[in-house]
């Protein structure tokens, strides 16, 4: 099973914006081509991104999939390579835990810096980042038990008790 859904509308109010139409009308990622590897997210609403900037851009989504797979969060290569914008942390890994997470419900966000010397502005519903399921390993001997207990970077504060 794995699939992406919208966040409830009361955590997009707390991320986003109190507005029921654009939390109706928003996309939900999908494939450009069957052959594609990525689904495509959407900008929600315009995004301007200036030279040297850095924006925190809410996806309006969370995903659903198994616990022996990963989604890679990545920007679209066009952007990246004809505007030199580039996501803060490179590359996004969500695990399939971070799904109804406690702190978020899952709401995953792109960090995307401009390194380019033009601004650059995203419309809304323009695809501007991408989601890649993976199958991921482990090791024979591995034994952890831990859960997660919320959001972004809250498997770093597991030995905060």
């Amino acid at each position: 099973m794995r699939y992406f859904e919208k966040i409830s509308f009361e955590q997009f109010k707390k991320d986003i914006k109190d507005d029921i139409d654009l939390y109706n009308n928003y996309l939900l990622p999908k494939r450009a081509t069957r052959n594609s590897a990525g689904y495509d997210f959407f900008a929600i609403d315009d995004i301007v991104i200036k030279p040297g900037e850095i924006v925190k851009i809410p996806t309006g989504y969370k995903a659903k999939f198994n616990s022996d797979e990963a989604l890679l969060l990545i920007m679209r290569s066009g952007l990246g390579f004809k505007y030199n914008l580039r996501l803060t942390n490179q590359v996004g890994l969500i695990e399939s835990d971070y799904y109804n997470n406690e702190t978020n419900e899952g709401h995953m966000w792109f960090s995307i810096q401009n390194e380019g010397d033009k601004e650059i502005n995203i419309s809304k519903n323009k695809a501007y980042g991408q989601g890649v399921f993976i199958n991921f390993l482990i090791t024979d001997n591995d034994n952890t038990t831990d859960i997660r207990k919320g959001g972004i970077g809250s498997t770093d504060r597991r030995d905060e008790k």
